[in-house]
């Protein structure tokens, strides 16, 4: 099969399937269950390309659908527990009232954009099954060795906000433990670097602009947009001056030493 048409398969599966789970949401009012499909979605994909496509050596290819698989497993094991929790996440509680009367058919173009989101992204993985050299080199080994650190990292922040929020006494209060006291945000910092591993594994052998556009795209999205802007705004909103504090003094993406509060 070729690479248009398996990418087409996908697309024929994931717009059906948002669509399904925007119908759900409107009387579950839960539409966070857009980041568990997104997630699937994704992994999916990866395994799909593997074993539809004949790109490059096959090794290879089962080694990037390993990486995108076992990252899209753990990270939908963990947002499945959220959506199993009651209530809304407060992204999209927020977009709800914003929206009001229009959010219906709002959230339908935003759960279609998420799917836009897995095909596009998805191409990523396809690029980096296309090297035809058939030993195991130095980029290869760059890309896993990338690949593990942004997995263990995103776990660990997961592991450590997951023990302070369910630890009594801390409702409320701000999360400085492990990896939080160096980044706000390290669980976004570590999502985003999993999609650099596959930089070096593609290099040479796609065009450059093409290898950066998802982890530029996802950067983008995440520093200005979708991600790190709506939690900054809720988190001040609900901690306050603590919140602020905490903005003075870390790092809001990559990992750093704390700086001292002015």
């Amino acid at each position: 099969m070729s690479a248009q048409m398996a990418i087409g398969m996908v697309a024929a599966v994931i717009v059906p399937v948002m669509a399904l789970l925007w119908y759900r949401q409107l009387s579950t009012r839960e539409a966070d269950v857009v980041d568990l499909a997104w997630t699937v979605g994704l992994g999916g994909a990866a395994v799909w390309y593997a074993a539809a496509v004949p790109l490059g050596v096959g090794w290879r290819r089962w080694m990037v659908a390993a990486m995108a698989g076992l990252w899209s497993l753990r990270l939908a094991a963990y947002l499945f527990g959220r959506v199993r929790s009651p209530g809304e996440d407060g992204r999209y509680r927020d977009l709800r009232v914003k929206w009001g009367r229009g959010a219906p058919v709002k959230f339908f173009v935003f759960f279609q954009a998420q799917a836009a989101l897995v095909i596009v992204l998805s191409v990523h993985f396809l690029l980096a099954m296309r090297s035809p050299d058939p030993s195991l080199g130095v980029a290869d080994l760059a890309g896993v060795a990338i690949w593990l650190v942004s997995l263990v990292g995103e776990s660990v922040a997961d592991r450590q906000l997951e023990r302070f929020r369910t630890t009594p006494g801390n409702e409320g209060r701000v999360c400085q433990a492990g990896l939080w006291r160096y980044s706000r945000h390290p669980n976004y910092f570590f999502e985003w670097l999993h999609w650099l591993a596959y930089v070096p594994v593609a290099h040479g052998h796609a065009p450059l602009w093409a290898i950066l556009f998802a982890p530029v795209l996802l950067l983008l999205s995440i520093r200005f947009v979708t991600g790190i802007p709506p939690i900054e705004r809720r988190s001040v909103e609900r901690r306050g001056e603590e919140y602020r504090r905490y903005q003075r003094t870390t790092s809001a993406f990559i990992p750093w030493f704390p700086r001292r509060d002015r």
